[in-house]
């Protein structure tokens, strides 16, 4: 997900239009415009761009779909 509103470790995060509320404890260098793995509501790791852009491709051939609302709709942990 990325990161598009911060204060202090809470944060605001979006993925293809889906917002979520996530906490940013565990990357306390991360900040607006930066990629973050998402598990139950909190960051786990600053990633780039390239990384995000795979991971989420490869969610979607786990998915069998190469359809962005299908990875939206699964409510799985986020990019």
């Amino acid at each position: 997900m990325q990161i598009v509103e911060l204060d202090g470790a809470a944060a605001v995060a979006e993925q293809e239009g889906v917002r979520r509320n996530i906490r940013v404890d565990f990357v306390p260098d991360a900040g607006i415009g930066d990629y973050v793995l998402v598990h139950a509501g909190i960051a786990i790791e600053q990633i780039d761009e390239e990384q995000a852009r795979e991971t989420l491709a490869s969610l979607r051939l786990l998915l069998g779909d190469d359809n962005p609302s299908q990875v939206r709709s699964e409510g799985a942990d986020s990019v």
